[in-house]
């Protein structure tokens, strides 16, 4: 008698989805952990970016060089200023992004295997687990978020007198509460929000449904740095594209002055009505440099540290 033909490679994959041995799926605390320790690192690489990018939305800018060519001759202390931030962002933000993301991921595949059913979820199952980690993520960390764009923007403030010189992302978040009100944090939420569900239903979706496409074509490992490499550099296009004028807008409203802007929409429209439509898409090159390693090292590096935490399990 005939065996059974063997499946190729990428057919296995496809059917198994590569994620999980057959293990007690991780906790949402331990997702949320292994994501902020991959987010934490990862901001060692990008943040020099970040605070490119938001000087160049909140402020009339010559351009990516001329910004960067700016900060460089303020010194290395001025590419991270406000750094400190952006591992609070992590810690909230970050950790919900990523470790709601996986969660749902565990979630899905223990509901389908109860089920008796195999395969991946669907890219638009995947799409909306993005969004929802994204949305949720934005909202616990949008105080992080407002101090990370308070403490870069900073340094644009040509008179010293008007700057605000947080001493940490701590003092920031005190300050704000203390002067400005408790829920003063949440200015900006309502972009913030769009953006961080546009941006990760994109980043992780596509990354997670490209890496398993490169894998089906290509035969490399499905966390191999070349398929992560190229997975995420088509997610971060993809995602900048889409959630940049929500970013714009909330860099703008988050930066503002009390009272100078009634709302996000009024933001937008008296950005456009100065500058242009394509203000929107402003900071697009640094927000793309970012991202793309961003993506490629945070995402890497989760499925890292989630094999050495598990003995060999998958994030994504």
């Amino acid at each position: 008698p005939h065996s059974a033909p063997k499946l190729p490679s990428w057919q296995r994959l496809r059917q198994n989805d590569c994620r999980m041995p057959d293990s007690k799926p991780l906790s949402l605390v331990e997702r949320g952990g292994l994501g902020a320790a991959a987010g934490i690192f990862t901001t060692f690489f990008t943040h020099p970016f970040d605070v490119i990018r938001v000087q160049m939305q909140v402020g009339v800018s010559g351009g990516t060089i001329e910004t960067t060519t700016k900060l460089a001759r303020q010194g290395f202390g001025a590419l991270y200023a406000g750094i400190s931030a952006a591992w609070l962002r992590q810690v909230t933000y970050g950790s919900g992004r990523l470790g709601i993301y996986a969660y749902l991921l565990d979630a899905d595949k223990s509901a389908r295997a109860a089920r008796g059913e195999t395969g991946a979820p669907s890219f638009a199952a995947k799409l909306g687990m993005g969004v929802t980690s994204g949305s949720i993520g934005a909202f616990i960390g949008n105080p992080a978020e407002l101090a990370l764009v308070r403490m870069g923007a900073d340094g644009k403030i040509d008179d010293p007198a008007k700057r605000r010189n947080y001493a940490n992302s701590i003092d920031c978040v005190l300050r704000v509460a203390r002067e400005e009100g408790f829920l003063a944090l949440w200015n900006g939420a309502g972009p913030t929000i769009l953006r961080a569900a546009s941006l990760s239903g994109a980043t992780l979706a596509v990354t997670s449904e490209a890496k398993i496409a490169i894998s089906e074509r290509t035969g490399w490992a499905p966390a191999g740095a070349p398929t992560m490499f190229f997975s995420a550099l088509a997610a971060s296009f993809v995602a900048n594209c889409v959630c940049m004028p929500f970013d714009v807008v909330k860099s703008r409203v988050q930066q503002a002055a009390p009272g100078e802007y009634s709302s996000a929409l009024e933001c937008a429209r008296t950005s456009v009505a100065a500058d242009g439509v394509l203000v929107l898409w402003r900071g697009f090159v640094p927000a793309f440099v970012k991202l793309a390693p961003y993506t490629v090292i945070s995402l890497t590096m989760l499925e890292k540290f989630t094999a050495l935490y598990t003995g060999g399990a998958s994030a994504l």
